[in-house]
């Protein structure tokens, strides 16, 4: 694998990015038109309906499948680097500091966290300026 840096650190999984957001789409399209020609025809109804129910609940599940593991892996980045920026300057986080903030703020070596972290409440960074602002990268290849 590559060095990690800004420029390569997302992952995108054609298998679940790309093919079943796309089958998910198509399918809710289809179902509603399938839907709309069922009522204008007044046949199959109760199966048309059926079909974009079920599009629905798989473009929920699509969402949510993604959503609520990155919210828990969000919170364990915020304990970690909460722990980690205590361990190198004594002091707790500033409560200022956004949790989008905290998750880029992992990237940065030891040697530039705590200044990093400092600038971000200072200057209210955003995520990207935050990450490329750092020089030494971390890389983080557990995240999912």
């Amino acid at each position: 694998m590559k060095e990690q840096q800004f420029s390569n650190h997302s992952r995108l999984v054609p298998g679940f990015h790309v093919i079943t957001a796309t089958a998910i789409t198509l399918l809710f399209g289809g179902s509603v038109v399938n839907l709309y020609h069922s009522i204008q025809n007044k046949e199959n109804l109760y199966s048309a309906s059926l079909i974009c129910l079920a599009s629905i609940i798989m473009a929920l599940l699509f969402w949510y499948v993604r959503s609520f593991p990155l919210k828990a892996q969000d919170r364990a980045i915020r304990a970690e680097e909460s722990l980690r920026y205590f361990i190198l300057t004594g002091k707790p986080f500033d409560n200022r500091l956004r949790l989008s903030q905290i998750i880029a703020l992992r990237f940065a070596s030891d040697e530039e966290f705590p200044a990093l972290a400092d600038r971000a409440v200072n200057e209210n960074l955003r995520n990207s300026e935050i990450k490329k602002a750092i020089r030494n990268w971390r890389a983080d290849h557990n995240r999912v």
